[in-house]
């Protein structure tokens, strides 16, 4: 018995150190006006694009640390929760039909207006719709965030995550 309260207790852990690193790395950009405006628009199903990012930020800081990429946990913080900084509904019909192919540009021009980025985190948020983006991602993190995105994508497609996209953001800290 007590071999599983210590497994419970280092998965906790494991969470908290995540939302610690998520805390340190990137509480300016989750603090920003126009960051928690996208707590407004649906990204997939009913998840925001803010908490969407969040996930994104979750998943690809674990899966580095849990298998061991190597990637550096400040840049892939960061370029996770910019990765779909695009500033807009993409639903409405005029943004719709090409938004994959078009908004990785936008939210870098977005970010790089914001925010000192560096190239690992450049190339992040360019890259993180590959194959739409042609160019495959140059760094260990911008292919880990693209991963990230797509499996995230997917568990809010099915529903498997949905929060309601209106969500306060208040408790933004939540990662599943």
């Amino acid at each position: 018995m007590e071999t599983v309260s210590k497994k419970i207790r280092v998965s906790i852990n494991k969470k908290e150190q995540r939302i610690d690193l998520l805390q340190a790395y990137g509480k300016d950009i989750m603090d920003s006006v126009n960051f928690k405006q996208s707590a407004n628009h649906a990204q997939h199903g009913t998840m925001s694009v803010y908490h969407h990012s969040i996930n994104v930020a979750n998943y690809s800081l674990a899966w580095n640390h849990f298998f061991r990429l190597g990637a550096q946990d400040k840049d892939l913080i960061r370029g996770a929760l910019l990765h779909d900084y695009f500033l807009y509904d993409w639903h409405t019909t005029s943004h719709a039909k090409l938004h994959g192919f078009f908004h990785p540009g936008i939210a870098l021009q977005n970010a790089c207006a914001e925010y000192e980025l560096t190239e690992r985190e450049k190339d992040i948020i360019k890259k993180h719709m590959w194959p739409l983006t042609v160019i495959p991602p140059l760094c260990r993190e911008a292919w880990i965030v693209t991963l990230a995105d797509k499996y995230c994508s997917f568990l809010e497609t099915i529903r498997i995550h949905n929060r309601k996209y209106t969500q306060d953001v208040k408790n933004s800290w939540q990662i599943y």
